[in-house]
């Protein structure tokens, strides 16, 4: 059991019948009243996400995963599957509930898978991965590393920023917190 007091970003709780991760919380305080957590919640099974407040002492039991290291395999786009690298065992992720997550995901890509009594409900992905530019207007002479860029459409759909000197075809680092182009991969 853990107290509201110590939630953390991305911490998983069982609440109302289900598991939840914390999105965001809020500690606060009215004047002579007893201190709140407001909490924002992301359903693991549905997808869909709550915001409630609660008391800053109440108690709900925390929710381990068992994390196994995954390959990605494909999209039928509604559904993505995952093989288990040591059980060869394959899985199927609704889109709805890996959210933006699809978007960094190419295949045969290794990540992590979190199984919650043998059901996949969450994957974890590397801090950064590349991706391949699809799409992107040309780089011209002169264009350099500062002042700048321009938008690229990678091969998962992601557009991102990235400077004026990268072209179709070239492979590009992406940090998956961030959002923002690190490096082009050579």
């Amino acid at each position: 059991m853990i107290s509201s007091s110590e939630f953390k970003k991305g911490l998983i709780i069982q609440y109302e019948g289900g598991l939840w991760r914390i999105v965001e919380y809020q500690p606060f305080r009215y004047a002579q009243r007893a201190a709140m957590v407001k909490i924002k919640l992301k359903n693991l099974r549905g997808g869909h996400t709550i915001e409630k407040t609660i008391g800053s002492g109440d108690k709900f039991p925390v929710v381990q995963l068992e994390r196994r290291t995954a390959q990605f395999l494909y999209s039928d786009g509604t559904a993505y599957t995952f093989m288990d690298t040591t059980t060869y065992d394959q899985f199927t992720i609704d889109a709805e509930l890996l959210g933006d997550n699809t978007k960094y995901l190419a295949e045969n890509m290794t990540l992590e898978l979190g199984f919650y009594e043998s059901e996949p409900l969450d994957i974890q992905l590397p801090i950064t991965v590349d991706l391949k530019v699809v799409e992107t207007s040309p780089g011209a002479k002169g264009d350099t590393a500062q002042g700048g860029g321009k938008p690229a459409k990678l091969e998962t759909g992601l557009v991102v920023q990235v400077p004026f000197f990268v072209n179709v075809g070239d492979v590009v680092r992406i940090d998956t917190r961030t959002n923002l182009m690190v490096t082009r991969v050579t």
